[in-house]
């Protein structure tokens, strides 16, 4: 699979009620209205077009840069299916004493990565998706099509002061999986483009399907009703890109059985700390995590997503990929306890004020790693299956790389960046335009 252009643009469209010059900058007050369209063409999925919207209440100004209410919305869609539908409000002015996140989301993906469990216990083969390889099987060996809607809201509340807070939540989640829909990616596609039929060519989906490693309760998806409780430590001194604090959390997520047809609980802890090496100007930042399937059984389409107190965007899954460790392949590392760490430089290089907005221009680089510290039983495997997996092997997966970072009045960022694997066992690398920093 191929991405042949990708283009993203920043539309500094602001519509403030009112601003006032500030000691450093311009202090917002009121509404801000940031939007960035993207488009993009890819050999397998198609044309992308859509439209990503943020809007930000300031109130009074007291509070900038952080604000009191944040509204997102973003459709963008692949003409063969892949998409995100997405809603999501965050704030803590709604409800006194009270933060509230809620998410609203429908994503299609006609193409979601699956390399099996276990990270490096499962051999990843990059030549069975190389049609220019004697080795090509089909560029959708390792995919499924999976369609998810996602239904949460979160609550925050607190205990002491004003960093110590409790918070509960509640995610209703609907997975529809399925094979790729090989005559839908096929439109439109030369007959030396066209990928082969399932029936010549399974993918890595099907195969652990007919192992009986997904087990026929699971190959088709199902709902899952989750609810959440934890405690959560956070002194940053802003939302987006904070300079100073830490943020930490750990939270139990748990799908009980007279909500769901199989139950299971996760713990979730993460910790996140901003050093300021040059005040204003360079941070240090680094975010450490655990994750570990407490009890019960966790359907193998839920075993990718991450747990935490509030979502960066649209995707909270690894690991491997945009929001774990960048540069790896999506959803390289699934089991059921894992590590990860992300680290990184975050230097503002350039601020700026125009059309009455705060801007500025920022670098960052990283390292990021994780790794299975608890694999997915997979029991006697078939003869067949052998080849496929090197039991044994797990390790650190390991990346790094840099990025850019543009952003107005603080809290619109859009971000490139671009990670390399230091192992092609976990890929090659990858470009990432996407909002906001990773934590």
């Amino acid at each position: 699979m191929k991405k042949i252009i990708c283009v993203a643009l920043l539309l500094g469209i602001c519509l403030p009620l009112w601003s006032m010059d500030g000691k450093d900058g311009i202090v917002k007050k009121g509404w801000s209205l940031g939007a960035l369209p993207a488009i993009a063409f890819n050999s397998d999925l198609g044309f992308e077009y859509g439209l990503i919207v943020n809007l930000f209440n300031y109130g009074d100004g007291s509070s900038y840069p952080n604000y009191e209410h944040s509204l997102y919305f973003e459709v963008s869609r692949f003409t063969k299916g892949t998409g995100i539908f997405r809603a999501y409000y965050d704030s803590e002015y709604l409800l006194p004493g009270l933060h509230l996140t809620a998410d609203l989301s429908y994503l299609p993906d006609a193409a979601y990565d699956f390399y099996g469990f276990n990270g490096y216990e499962s051999v990843y083969e990059p030549l069975y998706e190389n049609d220019s390889d004697p080795l090509y099987r089909t560029r959708m060996f390792y995919k499924l099509q999976r369609n998810l809607f996602r239904a949460k809201a979160d609550i925050q509340g607190g205990i002491a002061g004003d960093h110590f807070r409790w918070i509960a939540g509640l995610t209703v989640r609907d997975f529809d999986i399925s094979s790729v829909d090989i005559e839908k990616l096929n439109k439109g596609l030369d007959d030396d483009e066209k990928l082969p039929g399932l029936n010549e060519q399974p993918g890595l989906y099907e195969r652990y399907v007919n192992w009986g490693l997904i087990p026929d309760s699971e190959k088709e998806g199902g709902t899952i009703t989750a609810l959440k409780a934890g405690l959560v430590f956070d002194t940053r001194n802003t939302v987006q890109n904070p300079s100073t604090g830490v943020w930490t959390e750990a939270v139990i997520v748990s799908a009980p059985s007279f909500l769901n047809k199989e139950s299971f609980t996760k713990l979730s802890f993460t910790h996140r700390q901003y050093l300021p090496l040059i005040a204003d100007r360079l941070t240090f930042a680094y975010r450490a995590g655990y994750q570990q399937t407490l009890s019960g059984h966790t359907p193998f389409y839920m075993q990718p997503l991450m747990f935490t107190s509030t979502y960066t965007g649209a995707w909270n899954e690894g690991l491997g990929g945009q929001r774990s460790i960048r540069g790896i392949n999506r959803n390289r590392i699934i089991g059921d306890g894992f590590v990860y760490a992300n680290f990184e430089l975050r230097w503002i290089a350039w601020r700026f004020n125009m059309a009455n907005q705060n801007f500025y221009v920022g670098f960052n680089a990283f390292f990021d790693t994780g790794r299975i510290t608890d694999p997915i039983e997979t029991g006697t495997l078939p003869a067949e299956a052998e080849p496929y997996f090197n039991t044994g092997n797990e390790s650190f997966h390991n990346a790094a790389g840099i990025g850019l970072k543009l952003a107005m009045n603080w809290n619109f960022v859009l971000s490139v960046e671009y990670g390399q694997a230091f192992d092609e066992q976990d890929g090659t690398s990858s470009l990432y335009i996407a909002l906001n920093y990773l934590f």
